[in-house]
């Protein structure tokens, strides 16, 4: 496990990818891979001083499917609109999402007590986020899900759009406008895997308190993609809109830029 530690840890800094056929059997479960990811914040310095990362990233494709998370870099969390030509990326997509922010600190005996039905009450504010999915494996469909969650569950960098009040939305009839540069936009309406972005917090909420720690309040969790992975090419701007929520804006590459 330190071999894939130091390697990925050497990825991120060096802004390349690796060949995930050399790392396959080197992370054989959730718990490894959560170890990994620990272990690569610390050499990378991501988290010192902060008992728990304030952004987190967190889903899964279903409400039968087992949740996984992730603690995001603070560097590539950026307020929209956000220009990331200082960034290099290996294969960036990107996913429009809902990010949910803490009102409260919550301690691990209140994270183990709640319900899909009562962990709203946390939450002070919502967001139009775009995460930019990038992965430090080559070809990372063929990695496996433990190289996938390990390596930050393929983050990139985070846009964040302006807060506005939580409330609850019928969120089956939720808009959701995607646009990447000149093509036509992809439209989606009600298409959050798990039906509602809050449902998800008891599960990560169980996960960020499971060492003893209390998550503060203004940590913030983005919930899943609307619009599953989407491309995007150097150059294109990136606008998401969820009307009657904001929008978010962001660009990956200056066009002046190579990656």
């Amino acid at each position: 496990m330190t071999d894939v530690t130091q390697a990925l840890a050497s990825a991120w800094r060096e802004g390349r990818a690796l060949d995930a056929a050399a790392w396959q059997d080197k992370v054989g479960d959730a718990a490894e891979a959560y170890r990994v990811q620990e272990r690569v914040a610390a050499a990378m310095g991501w988290f010192e001083g902060t008992p728990v990362p304030k952004h987190w990233k967190s889903g899964g494709p279903s409400r039968e499917a087992v949740l996984t998370h992730a603690p995001l870099p603070p560097a590539g969390v950026r307020a929209s609109p956000a220009d990331f030509g200082d960034v290099r990326f290996n294969a960036p997509g990107i996913e429009a999402e809902i990010a949910l922010r803490l009102g409260q600190s919550v301690t691990p005996a209140q994270a183990a007590a709640l319900t899909p039905e009562t962990a709203g009450k946390l939450v002070d504010a919502m967001a139009v986020s775009i995460e930019i999915v990038d992965s430090r494996w080559k070809d990372a469909a063929l990695a496996s899900a433990w190289l996938r969650l390990a390596d930050q569950q393929s983050h990139g960098a985070l846009v964040l759009g302006a807060w506005v009040p939580y409330a609850a939305r019928d969120w089956a009839s939720q808009r959701c406008e995607t646009r990447i540069g000149s093509r036509e936009p992809v439209l989606r309406t009600g298409t959050h895997p798990l039906g509602d972005p809050a449902w998800l917090l008891p599960t990560w909420l169980r996960h960020a308190t499971r060492n003893g720690a209390v998550v503060p309040a203004g940590t913030v969790v983005t919930t899943g993609s609307w619009v599953g992975v989407l491309p995007v090419a150097r150059g294109e701007a990136v606008v998401v809109e969820f009307p009657g929520i904001g929008r978010a804006e962001a660009a990956l590459f200056s066009p002046a830029r190579s990656s």
